[in-house]
C-alpha cells in the first residue's frame, strides 16, 4: 500500500514539475540589448499593444500572449542593380545602405509591414531611389564628375521614403559604378586628353611669364645703360684726352701748348713738325 502511494506521489510530482517547466518557459522572457518586443494580446480587445514595448530586461508574459522581437541596432545591407542612364546605356551600381528601426514606432512597423521589413520595405525603396537618381545623369557624370552629388541625392530620396515607414536612414554609400568597357575607356581617354591640355596650357602660361620677365629685365638693363652712358661718356672722353695730352707732351718733337683752348677745356697742342 505504501509503495503504491509513493509511486502515485512520484508520478504526480513529475507531472507538476513538467507543467511548471512548460509554464515557466511560456511566461518568462528576457529581451536582450539591441532588441525591443511587441506584445500581441490574444484575448484582449486591443490585440497588438503598440504603445507598451518590451525593453531589454526580464519580463513576465501571460502564456497565451505572443511576443515579436525586433532588432533596434543599425543594420547594413548591400544592393547590386543593373540600371539605365539618361542616354540609354546599361550600367551596374553597387550600393551600401545603413539603417535602423524607429524605436518609438516598432509597434506600428509590425502592424503595417511586419518583421520582414528589410526585404519588404527597405530593399524596394533602395532600388527605387537609386533608379530615380541614376536616370538623371550621363555615364560620364556617373563615373567621375558628380559622384558625391549623386550619393547625396540618393540619401535624400531614401531618407524621406523610409522615414514615412518608420525606418531611420543612417547612410547610403555608392560602392561602385560599372560602365560598359568601351564607354569607360572613352571617358578615361577624354579625361586624359583634358588633363594633358591643362598641362600644356600651364606650360605655355609659364613660358609666357618667363618671356615677359626677360623682356622686362632687358628693358631695365637697356635703360640702366642709357642712363650710365649719358652720365659718364663726357667724363670718359675727357679722361682719354688728358691721357693723350700727357703722352704727346713726352714727345721729343717741339710743340706749342695752349692751355684751355681745346674742347672741354683740354690743352691744345700744336706741333711745328
Amino acid at each position: 500500500m505504501f509503495n503504491k502511494n509513493f509511486r502515485l506521489l512520484g508520478t504526480l510530482g513529475g507531472v507538476i514539475l513538467i507543467f511548471i517547466l512548460v509554464l515557466s518557459s511560456a511566461t518568462f522572457l528576457t529581451v536582450d540589448p539591441g532588441q525591443a518586443g511587441v506584445v500581441f494580446k490574444r484575448f484582449s480587445s486591443e490585440g497588438l499593444d503598440k504603445e507598451n514595448l518590451l525593453r531589454p530586461g526580464f519580463h513576465v508574459i501571460a502564456p497565451w500572449n505572443k511576443i515579436y522581437l525586433y532588432n533596434t541596432r543599425e543594420v547594413t545591407i548591400e544592393e547590386q542593380m543593373n540600371l539605365i542612364s539618361n542616354n540609354g546605356l546599361e550600367i551596374r551600381v553597387d550600393v551600401t545602405v545603413r539603417f535602423r528601426t524607429n524605436p518609438k514606432e516598432i509597434g506600428t512597423l509590425h502592424e503595417t509591414i511586419g518583421d520582414n521589413y528589410t526585404e519588404v520595405l527597405v530593399r524596394p525603396n533602395v532600388r527605387s531611389a537609386v533608379r530615380k537618381v541614376i536616370g538623371k545623369f550621363t555615364p560620364e557624370e556617373l563615373y567621375s564628375t558628380r559622384r558625391d552629388e549623386i550619393q547625396t541625392l540618393i540619401e535624400g530620396e531614401l531618407t524621406k521614403s523610409l522615414a514615412a515607414k518608420n525606418i531611420i536612414l543612417s547612410r547610403a554609400l555608392i560602392r561602385g559604378i560599372d560602365l560598359p568597357p568601351k564607354v569607360k575607356q572613352a571617358i578615361e581617354e577624354k579625361q586624359q586628353a583634358e588633363q594633358l591640355a591643362l598641362k600644356y596650357e600651364y606650360i605655355l602660361a609659364q613660358e609666357r611669364k618667363e618671356a615677359e620677365r626677360k623682356i622686362i629685365e632687358a628693358q631695365a638693363k637697356a635703360e640702366s645703360n642709357r642712363i650710365l652712358n649719358a652720365s659718364l661718356s663726357q667724363n670718359i672722353l675727357r679722361d682719354k684726352g688728358i691721357e693723350a695730352t700727357l703722352e704727346l707732351s713726352k714727345s721729343p718733337n717741339s710743340k706749342i701748348i695752349v692751355v684751355g683752348s681745346g674742347k672741354d677745356g683740354l690743352p691744345l697742342i700744336l706741333g711745328d713738325n
